[in-house]
């Protein structure tokens, strides 16, 4: 007589492979999220500067912003990286460049993980983005590559 079926054995066997599989797999799938939600950050940054470029061709001057403004003329820049600031990995604040006026030069700047927004978000590769109208790209982390 036949028994259907797998032993404890055949079964503690898939379950050592599907957890080593799955041991190698989660890094690489973390670090592809990491990835993705940094260039999300990226779009907004070069979104935000157009915008920037925009109001600076028809005022003659950049304008600051942060996720606390309540002028009206700032609530047109999205302070968030995402679709929205609860799911955003990301926090951006346009100020003045280093040692110049907001007039002439605005540096949008992109905090991973911030408590406006996914506080869980860490980006310990790039950490910090930051992108000015000067046409700098700068990343405050260890890591070279941090924009394409």
């Amino acid at each position: 007589m036949k028994r259907a079926g797998f032993t404890l054995l055949e079964l503690l066997v898939a379950l050592v492979i599907v957890a080593v599989l799955m041991a190698f797999a989660m890094p690489a799938y973390q670090q592809h999220i990491i990835r993705t939600r940094r260039g999300e950050a990226q779009s907004a940054l070069l979104k935000l500067m157009m915008q920037q470029e925009r109001f600076h061709s028809q005022h003659n001057r950049y304008l600051a912003f942060s996720a606390g403004a309540a002028d009206e003329e700032v609530r047109h820049f999205h302070w968030w990286s995402g679709a929205s600031a609860p799911t955003s990995a990301y926090e951006i604040e346009g100020k003045a460049c280093d040692g110049e006026l907001i007039a002439q030069c605005v540096q949008l700047i992109a905090r991973p993980g911030t408590a406006l927004v996914d506080s869980r978000f860490r980006d310990d590769d790039c950490r910090v983005l930051t992108l000015t109208s000067d046409g700098l790209r700068l990343a405050s982390g260890p890591a070279s590559g941090c924009w394409p």
